[in-house]
């Protein structure tokens, strides 16, 4: 078995467990119950001896009801995984202290923008309205310290801290530096435009979620094709053609629930 990204094994693992999130695998292994190897970009690599104790850990509790330091222990016991400490505490520190300790520059905060709402709602969605901070792009590099990152986002130190400490954006550790990766500076500019409108952090939470389950949605839907073929460039463009299907049918959603909203 080749080692799995993240996605792969959360898909792989909703076939039997369908209700997971991918969340509850990333809190997994800051509570030590699967220690996933690390790719030079700082991409989690999950081995077959991984997958088992995910999988494992999941029965453990939700069939049997074991509290998480007990399916710990059973997983040490099952020679699912090595008995080193979990990386809840500095998972916790880094978030903590990732600003403090590591963020020196200091980006002057965006303009308010005032929300626009649509009268009507036609069946064509929206574009968004362009972010108030442009971003530094050029060049992007795959992970960056905090620093950079805050010179490219526009953020303040303030605004960083609170998304890491929500899990907006999650900072990698390496030694004593945090740094977050170039796909998080859309998200982190995007979310600090909410927040500046008066937006609640724990929402945001709530959307990180909803995106998640999404992505489950859309793994289950190519689960078939991509296990019946071993053609990567067939997987990819199958995955690609059915997210294209399942946006269009999230818009549809969205503008029908948005209509009842604007009538109601």
């Amino acid at each position: 078995m080749n080692l799995l990204k993240i996605g792969q094994v959360h898909a792989m693992l909703r076939q039997q467990f369908p209700g997971l999130e991918l969340s509850r695998i990333r809190y997994y292994e800051t509570q030590g119950l699967v220690l996933p190897k690390r790719s030079k970009a700082d991409y989690r690599l999950y081995s077959e001896r991984d997958v088992a104790a995910l999988r494992e850990a999941i029965r453990l509790a939700d069939q049997e009801l074991v509290p998480l330091k007990v399916i710990r222990q059973r997983l040490i016991e099952q020679d699912l995984i090595d008995d080193v400490a979990p990386l809840k505490t500095v998972a916790k520190t880094a978030a903590r202290t990732a600003v403090l300790d590591h963020v020196t520059v200091a980006a002057p905060p965006a303009p308010l923008t005032e929300p626009r709402v649509r009268a009507v709602v036609n069946s064509t969605p929206a574009a968004p309205s362009p972010d108030p901070t442009p971003l530094n792009f050029s060049p992007v590099p795959e992970t960056m310290g905090l620093s950079e990152f805050l010179e490219r986002s526009g953020l303040s130190a303030a605004e960083l801290n609170t998304l890491i400490a929500h899990s907006i954006v999650v900072a990698g550790v390496r030694g004593r530096d945090q740094f977050l990766r170039s796909s998080d500076l859309a998200v982190a500019s995007a979310s600090a435009t909410l927040l500046r409108s008066g937006g609640d952090v724990r929402l945001l939470s709530g959307l990180r979620r909803i995106v998640e389950r999404e992505i489950g949605v859309l793994g289950d839907l190519t689960a078939s094709t991509r296990l019946a073929t071993r053609d990567e460039a067939e997987r990819t463009a199958h995955i690609e053609r059915m997210q294209v299907n399942l946006a269009a049918l999230r818009d549809a959603f969205y503008q029908r629930e948005l209509h009842d909203f604007l009538e109601g």
